[in-house]
């Protein structure tokens, strides 16, 4: 049984600048088609605008509020909300808040930096 604790994971930073958790993905369990990991945006900052080619993502937002855009959709977005983002879409969200925004990331496949596209300097 694998199972892994928030609060034990060392943080990393991705590709599009966000600060992750990967709780569960092939590198640390028995998982072998998806990811799940936190993300963390500091107050005032966002993430690069980024797509990718392979992986849908699904956010949920745990904590603070933002904007999300996809493509050239911006909506509000807050703490209880599910964000689907299918591949090849471009995206990035913003902390709009006074605290840190943490969400969710479940990616299938698995994240992989390497099917992270960059398209903002």
């Amino acid at each position: 049984m694998d199972i892994a604790n928030l609060n034990d994971v060392v943080p990393s930073t991705t590709k599009d600048g966000s600060e992750i958790r990967e709780l569960l993905a092939h590198r640390n369990s028995a998982i072998r088609n998806q990811s799940l990991a936190e993300a963390r945006v500091a107050v005032g900052s966002a993430t690069q605008e980024h797509y990718h080619p392979q992986c849908e993502e699904i956010y949920y937002l745990t904590h603070g509020v933002g904007k999300m855009r996809i493509e050239n959709e911006l909506r509000e977005v807050r703490a209880g909300d599910a964000i689907a983002i299918p591949p090849g879409l471009k995206h990035k969200i913003w902390n709009t808040g006074q605290e840190t925004l943490r969400l969710l990331c479940c990616c299938a496949p698995a994240y992989e930096d390497s099917d992270t596209i960059i398209t903002e300097q």
